[in-house]
């Protein structure tokens, strides 16, 4: 499995019981939560989106610093965060995405007559034409 570990600085809001969430190593990847509990799960997510993308595009990602070699702001901690991209990357491939299609009316009547599934019949279509018979 494919599992990323990096620090990232837990930032305590001043007006609320909130934080912010950077990552060192990542410039850009920053997130927040209202909560202890919400922050954790916000920083797991726009670190598995973040690095993704690094990856969608060909950008190397760098190597985690040691959590305790970074310095943080009075009243933030430092707390590792994973990122398992296998799953990451099984779930952004099964992604449903919304495809807008054009068709004659008299076609698209007659499907709606016989109650067609348009996804369903068009996933299949593609499937046949490009003779995939299985998910890859």
């Amino acid at each position: 499995m494919d599992k990323y570990k990096f620090p990232a600085i837990f930032d305590p809001s001043e007006e609320d019981d909130g934080y912010t969430v950077t990552f060192p190593d990542l410039p850009g990847c920053i997130t927040e939560g209202d909560t202890w509990e919400e922050a954790q799960t916000m920083a797991q997510e726009a670190l598995e989106g973040f690095l993704y993308l690094m990856e969608e595009e060909g950008e190397s990602i760098p190597a985690p610093s040691e959590p305790r070699t970074i310095s943080v702001p009075p009243g933030a901690v430092v707390s590792v965060v994973e990122a398992w991209m296998d799953i990451v990357r099984d779930e952004m491939a099964n992604k449903v995405v919304r495809t807008n299609v054009t068709l004659p009316k008299w076609l698209k009547d007659a499907a709606e007559e016989r109650n067609f599934n348009f996804s369903q019949l068009l996933q299949h279509a593609i499937k046949q034409r490009l003779n995939i018979h299985s998910q890859k």
